[in-house]
């Protein structure tokens, strides 16, 4: 005898018009045929009715006419909770509802303006967020203080509301932000338990509670975890829960499109350039000769933008730098050559192109930022340094040399270190002293008291200072070195660059491959940030140096390991 059909509503709600149609319904349906008795037992063969699928059993239950309703069946218990299964957050926003932004507390403390980055989109901040923020408040780091600037931002966009409008949400562009449009809200009445299984007491487990029960509260809604942790975001994943990284800091996704500075020549430049092309030679010190062209490619170049041709019938290469562009004409100029022993600076030359294109850059009275980057051993350092020294004794263009870096250690932190702050910053500045001591023996007639004496007099147009007491500080007439710049954040980017005064040069090193800050990519650096925003301008350039000249051992061991 078959199973009777499953009720489609429960029978706790069923009205009493519903049992009057369920019974019409059962009269009216035809009634089983019999076996015709005639027929040997044998030959009528009664088969047991195979059971349908449990997705196609309910189908074909919603289709057919029902019984009356009976008690529904105890089901089996479900081993997957359905709570988890959250719709993807670009499917889901495909509804038309802007998205709920579940920020971890580590989006705030990276970027205090992170509220009101994400557009038309809502915020959600829970209590357990709040509570880490508090927790971090204290001190004179940069957590610190962008914690203390969410704080104050906070206050001010709940200021003078009371409970019920602070719970309906508050709107982000109440403080002037025009490009966020959405509402804040916070946790006030939602009551969330950890996800089961993971510990109660971590607060990582605790937001992932939240962004479950929101998940469940509004399951026709896309609700994203924020967070730039990533085994958080691998478990909300785990969970069933949408969950993204923090990307409007990111200046651009892929680093290999990064702006490099430098831009190879087709071998018809000429060609299609050189029709009613100018020329004329600087009647300065420099002998520079300038070329006006006028093509299709000039569109693409960019201001102190370095251009190079190098032909393949012997002839001589073209190295020269774009210092004008109007529509389609660009007026380039020739290059210094500092590959030549006659044109070294403080004793060193250019060993490939594209330190030549950094030298340019540093000995240019014009150029107040410059950007170098490239792997270890290209000859960063180096290169700033010796043109540091040459614009400090021998032009006198800058009075001093300042050189700052990030004091982030490789292996295990060796602890506090005693004495002033340049004696502390001392073991940091290691690579210092190894090119000084390469700068030092370049002048081989000196002699050891000369090359002594020489030491001691670049020792004292050096300074070593800490980023900590960058505040506050102007430097004029100064030549401020700030190397592994990767390392920095846009903001502290900002807090340096700012410090120039009047005649004033600031060279940032680094190389976005090797990056040591906790949180930081190579699209969100800080060198990242500064090349793509200073590309263009009048008075900055940019070089990628690409190939290291430290040894052959060290250009091996960069390629292979």
């Amino acid at each position: 005898m078959p199973l009777p059909k499953l009720p489609t509503k429960p029978a706790d709600i069923l009205s009493p018009e519903d049992y009057k149609t369920e019974k019409t319904a059962a009269k009216r349906a035809p009634k089983t045929k019999r076996a015709d008795p005639v027929k040997p037992a044998a030959a009528v063969q009664t088969q047991p009715k195979k059971q349908p699928e449990p997705a196609v059993a309910a189908t074909v239950a919603a289709s057919e006419p029902r019984l009356a309703p009976e008690r529904p069946r105890p089901s089996r218990k479900k081993l997957v909770d359905t709570t988890y299964q959250n719709p993807i957050s670009r499917a889901a926003s495909l509804s038309g509802s802007a998205k709920l932004f579940v920020l971890d507390t580590n989006v705030l403390m990276h970027d205090p303006t992170s509220l009101f980055r994400f557009e038309e989109h809502d915020i959600y901040l829970p209590m357990n967020t709040l509570e880490e923020l508090d927790d971090h408040k204290r001190g004179m780091s940069d957590v610190a203080r962008n914690v203390r600037q969410v704080t104050r931002t906070l206050d001010s966009l709940i200021g003078g509301l009371d409970a019920d409008s602070i719970e309906r949400g508050v709107p982000l562009s109440k403080l002037g932000n025009k490009e966020a449009k959405g509402n804040l809200y916070f946790q006030t009445r939602l009551q969330a338990e950890p996800p089961q299984g993971l510990p109660s007491r971590k607060s990582d487990n605790q937001i992932l509670g939240v962004v479950q029960a929101l998940a469940a509260q509004q399951p026709e809604r896309a609700i994203v975890l924020v967070s730039k942790d990533i085994n958080m975001r691998i478990k909300a994943q785990a969970l069933g829960l949408a969950a993204e990284d923090y990307f409007n800091d990111q200046v651009l996704e892929d680093s290999d499109l990064l702006y490099s500075g430098v831009l190879e020549l087709p071998d018809n430049f000429w060609s299609k350039h050189g029709k009613n092309m100018e020329s004329w030679q600087d009647p300065g010190h420099s002998g520079a000769t300038y070329y006006r062209v006028t093509g299709p490619l000039v569109p693409t170049m960019l201001i102190n933008q370095f251009v190079y041709l190098e032909p393949k019938n012997g002839e001589a290469p073209f190295h020269a730098q774009v210092k004008e562009i109007n529509e389609k004409t660009a007026v380039l100029k020739t290059l210094r050559d500092y590959s030549h022993a006659k044109n070294g600076v403080w004793g060193i030359t250019a060993r490939n192109r594209e330190q030549n294109f950094a030298l340019n850059l540093m000995m240019d009275e014009d150029c107040d930022f410059v950007t170098l980057m490239g792997q270890a051993g290209t000859g960063k350092t180096l290169l700033a340094l010796a043109a540091g020294l040459a614009q400090v004794l021998e032009t006198k263009r800058y009075n001093e040399i300042i050189i700052t870096r990030v004091t982030i250690p490789v292996g295990e932190d060796i602890g506090y270190l005693p004495g002033t702050e340049e004696e502390k910053m001392s073991p940091w500045m290691g690579a210092l002293d190894d090119n000084l001591e390469v700068l030092n023996k370049t002048d081989s007639d000196a002699g050891d008291w000369g090359r002594a004496a020489t030491s001691d007099l670049v020792r004292s147009r050096i300074k070593i200072k800490s980023l900590n007491f960058m505040r506050g500080r102007t430097f004029v007439d100064k030549l401020v070195i700030i190397d592994e710049a990767q390392n920095l954040t846009p903001k502290q980017m900002k807090t340096l660059i700012t410090r120039a005064g009047p005649g004033t040069k600031m060279v940032c090193l680094g190389n976005i491959a090797q990056i040591d800050t906790p949180y930081l990519t190579e699209g969100s650096s800080g060198l990242t940030y500064v090349v793509d925003r200073f590309r263009g301008w009048e008075h900055s350039g940019h070089v990628t140096l690409a190939r290291g000249e430290r040894s052959r051992l060290a250009d091996y061991a960069s390629d292979v390991l």
